[in-house]
């Protein structure tokens, strides 16, 4: 697959136009601020009375309402959370003009038909492969994320030119742009995040610290073990592959990975990985998120609160 970096990557058709991010969020915030740096003009929609109002202006960046900032704007971003694009984007396409490009960081929503753009607009996509505190901070360090790129609509004949400008000018050009479509961002993202790391990993790391502490373990002992090797096996893979970190530990920890890891993740598990993947091909993943928000989250608000009362966090906290 083709890797482009940013000496392959024109910045010209950036150049001039004005850039609306709207939402401060998690990228919102990262890509606003790595927009400014790199000298692209650029503005903060926001909805009026936001929270955000105070933190973006304080960051030295230029706020407007939602209507204001996509009126003036050639290229629109669209980073808010996935559930309430569907209802942005009516509020926005009034105030679109044709020709105009509008952008996203993950696919669910065009993919799954709650915005459906208007055919005389650029449609793409710029998905950072990771948080925006790591996007904006790896710019800072003068680095760079890997992100994928793609275009659901092209109606101006320069949508593929402006989504690299656009990544480029992000940082993520510095680490490599990769060509997807909104469908591959979209199903392989939900799928990591519910059956591999954001899902299964931790589910593993507490299951791991309560057995060894219903063993008799203390919990200080279970934690570093189970929970505070994990940035150490992380760094190893990001520097030398799977294979090459079960290279560089001891015998015996391969050893034991060799004999243990298969009984853990079985084909039970694998199989129950490929209902998931199912449920977010199916579209029943996306409606789900929709139905939590519109209940104001109660399954997110319970895990929370769940989360923060589980005896691995209180051993954390001893830790700290």
């Amino acid at each position: 697959m083709e890797l482009l970096r940013d000496a392959d990557i024109d910045p010209a058709p950036l150049a001039g136009k004005r850039v609306a991010v709207i939402g401060f969020g998690n990228q919102g915030r990262a890509q606003s601020l790595n927009l400014h740096d790199s000298g692209i003009d650029m503005v903060v929609g926001l909805r009026r009375g936001s929270p955000s109002e105070a933190a973006a202006r304080g960051a030295g960046l230029k706020v407007a309402s939602i209507e204001d900032a996509v009126a003036g704007a050639d290229l629109v971003m669209m980073l808010a959370p996935d559930e309430v694009l569907g209802g942005i984007y009516r509020q926005v396409e009034p105030h679109l003009r044709a020709g105009a490009a509008l952008g996203f960081s993950h696919g669910l929503a065009v993919h799954f038909g709650q915005v459906s753009p208007r055919p005389d607009i650029d449609v793409f996509l710029v998905a950072p492969k990771g948080p925006g505190t790591a996007l904006r901070s790896l710019y800072e360090e003068g680095k760079g994320m890997i992100g994928l790129w793609a275009v659901a609509q092209d109606a101006t004949g320069q949508a593929r030119a402006l989504a690299l400008a656009y990544g480029r000018a992000i940082g993520c050009g510095r680490a490599g742009l990769m060509a997807s479509s909104f469908g591959e961002e979209c199903e392989a993202d939900l799928f990591n995040e519910g059956a591999v790391v954001w899902g299964a990993v931790p589910e593993i790391l507490i299951a791991g610290f309560d057995t060894l502490v219903d063993a008799g373990v203390a919990p200080e002992i279970a934690y570093m073990e189970c929970v505070g090797e994990l940035k150490l096996i992380a760094e190893l893979i990001e520097a030398r592959g799977i294979a090459g970190m079960r290279e560089a530990i001891s015998n015996t920890a391969e050893l034991g990975a060799v004999l243990g890891g298969p009984r853990i993740v079985d084909d039970s598990v694998r199989a129950r990985m490929r209902e998931l993947l199912e449920d977010v091909r199916s579209g029943r993943f996306a409606e789900a998120l929709s139905n939590e928000a519109a209940e104001d989250y109660p399954r997110l608000k319970q895990a929370r609160a769940n989360a923060r009362a589980l005896a691995v966090e209180k051993a954390r906290e001893k830790l700290a």
